[in-house]
């Protein structure tokens, strides 16, 4: 498991995203990347993460940003969570896992008094340069969205 920092060369991410295409970090090479990882389609604090960051499309889009978000779930999970809430972003499908071992958001979670392995939500801002400009770790969703924009919007 690794911990990419602020500074540190973005990895590379090449993952399928719903529809079933094939998208790598690469792609937006000149552009900053928003590569977000929650834990779960359909859960309500995944679901308003997505819709927040859906609803700010165009705010990102004004400052040449585009939004990942990448989860463990199927390609046809992401599809129906996309067509339920129409959903403008992309969400890439990491299910071996590889992608977030890789950023070190893969963690041990306790509910409960049960602890499991599971996805910590977590924001990585990817500058232009392919270097990461910041990082937010277990993130709470209410606001987090603005945060991320001001965060553009300073870069």
């Amino acid at each position: 498991m690794t911990n990419p920092a602020v500074g540190d060369t973005a990895f590379e991410v090449n993952l399928p995203r719903d529809g079933g295409d094939m998208v790598s970090l690469s792609d937006f090479a000149g552009k900053n990347v928003v590569l977000y990882f929650y834990p779960r389609d359909d859960t309500p604090g995944c679901t308003k993460e997505a819709i927040g960051f859906t609803e700010s499309t165009a705010a990102f889009d004004g400052l040449n940003t585009v939004i990942l978000g990448v989860s463990k779930d199927s390609i046809k999970k992401h599809d129906k969570f996309v067509a339920k809430h129409d959903l403008k972003i992309a969400l890439l499908s990491d299910e071996d896992g590889d992608v977030c071992e890789r950023y070190g958001v893969w963690v041990e979670k306790n509910m409960y008094g049960k602890t499991y392995m599971g996805i910590e939500r977590a924001t990585f801002l990817i500058g232009t340069d392919g270097k990461i400009a910041q990082v937010w770790r277990k993130v709470k969703v209410p606001g987090h969205v603005d945060a991320v924009l001001d965060a553009v919007r300073a870069l």
